[in-house]
This record gives C-alpha cells, sequence and structure tokens, in this order.
C-alpha cells in the first residue's frame, strides 16, 4: 500500500523533527521501512510496502544529479515498457523499481508524462534546484492524496491524520461540510470536514512555488 507525507515549511528551514511524527501516524501503510528527505524548505517522507524490487526500492528516490527526489505510493502497471523507452532515449537505472520510470519520467517529459501512465498513483516530486513541488494522482482517484494550504503553510499526505501531528497545523471544522458528510457518509468533493484540507481530484495535477498553488486537470475520461 505505501504511504506519503510532507510539507513545505512556510518559513525558513523545514523542521525535521515534525517529519517523523506525520510518518509514524501512517505507519500502518508501510511497515517494511521509512525514508525521509529534508532539505531547504522542503520534507518528504515514504513509508514502504516492500513489492518490487526489495532489495533496491527504498525511498525517497533521487535523479542522477541530485536535483530531483520523489516519494510515490502505487503502482505503474505499465512501468516495463516505460523503462525501455526511457532507456532508450538514454537514461541510466538504478534499479527496477516503478517509482524510477516517474522520475526518468518526469525528467524527459514533465507534466506529459502522466497520460503515459497506466496504474493507480499518487506522488510527490521536488526541485532542489527551482524549489518548486509537483505532484498528481490517477485518472480515478484510486490513490489517496490530501493537502492542507493556509496561507504560506502547505502539507500532504496519504491521510489526513498525518497533518494532526505537525505543529502549525490547525484543526479547523468545517461546519458546511457536515449535511454533506451525513448524507453520503463520506465528502463528495474535493473539500473535507477540515478547513483549509483538500483532496487533489483524480486525473489532477500540482505545482507549488513560493507559496502559490497551482491545481489542474491533467487527462479528462471520454
Amino acid at each position: 500500500m505505501c504511504g506519503i507525507a510532507g510539507f513545505i515549511a512556510g518559513q525558513g528551514a523545514a523542521d525535521a523533527g515534525a517529519l517523523a511524527p506525520m510518518l509514524a501516524r501512517i505507519a500502518h501503510r508501510g511497515p517494511d521501512g521509512q525514508g525521509t528527505f529534508v532539505e531547504g524548505p522542503a520534507a518528504l517522507g515514504h513509508c514502504r510496502l516492500a513489492i518490487i524490487d526489495l532489495a533496491g526500492g527504498a525511498q525517497p528516490l533521487y535523479s542522477e544529479d541530485k536535483n530531483l527526489v520523489i516519494v510515490f505510493n502505487g503502482e505503474i502497471y505499465n512501468y516495463k515498457a516505460l523503462t525501455a523507452e526511457l532507456t532508450a532515449l538514454g537514461h541510466c537505472f538504478a534499479t527496477r523499481t516503478d517509482t524510477e520510470v516517474l522520475l526518468h519520467g518526469w525528467e524527459q517529459w514533465g507534466r506529459e508524462l502522466l497520460p503515459r501512465l497506466r496504474g493507480m498513483f499518487a506522488f510527490v516530486v521536488w526541485d532542489t534546484k527551482t524549489n518548486e513541488m509537483y505532484g498528481a494522482r490517477d485518472i480515478f482517484g484510486i490513490k489517496p492524496f490530501y493537502y492542507y494550504k493556509k496561507g504560506k503553510e502547505f502539507m500532504f499526505g496519504s491521510e489526513i491524520k498525518s497533518f494532526l501531528s505537525h505543529p502549525n497545523f490547525e484543526k479547523e471544522l468545517d461546519e458546511d461540510m457536515i449535511p454533506l458528510y451525513l448524507s453520503y457518509e463520506y465528502s463528495p468533493d474535493e473539500r473535507t470536514i477540515f478547513k483549509n484540507v483538500f483532496k487533489l481530484p483524480g486525473a489532477h495535477c500540482f505545482t507549488y512555488k513560493n507559496g502559490e498553488l497551482k491545481v489542474e486537470r491533467y487527462y479528462k475520461i471520454e
């Protein structure tokens, strides 16, 4: 299953001590290991359920030049075909994981990678040179992805509960959502029961830089 969580600090450098409790909240999603990346304003974490490349598939995973770092939850069914295509384009793979396909694919195609993917996924890529964060969710929204945005505070995770451990998370009930929640027994749109906490819709991606969040649809089901 795996789980991801992390944040971009609203001010100054990211506090590594704030990431570990976030991952502890979702440790049940990935009992086989944990990995973290904390540098500058960004903190990314991963709880792993090891399925593909048991020895070499730990996350976060880095590009060859260390400019990009990724955390990923899901499975890319056509990753072998994409590996062959990217290898032919000159990319060198250090693992046998579908995670590395996302990393090299993002280097090669950027957002145009997303329609090429067949699978279920939620992932985040951090660019250490531009201080930009990119993320995406599969077209059907099979894998969960939540984010918290208030002012310059930005957090993401596979489950909302990971936000509860961050010292800058403000837990506020969105009373307008109560009728919908009681009617459907879940939140039917991108809003959640908490203020400033949202679901990234299926078939959508986002870019976050300098406190600005841009969410876009990358695929429309015909």
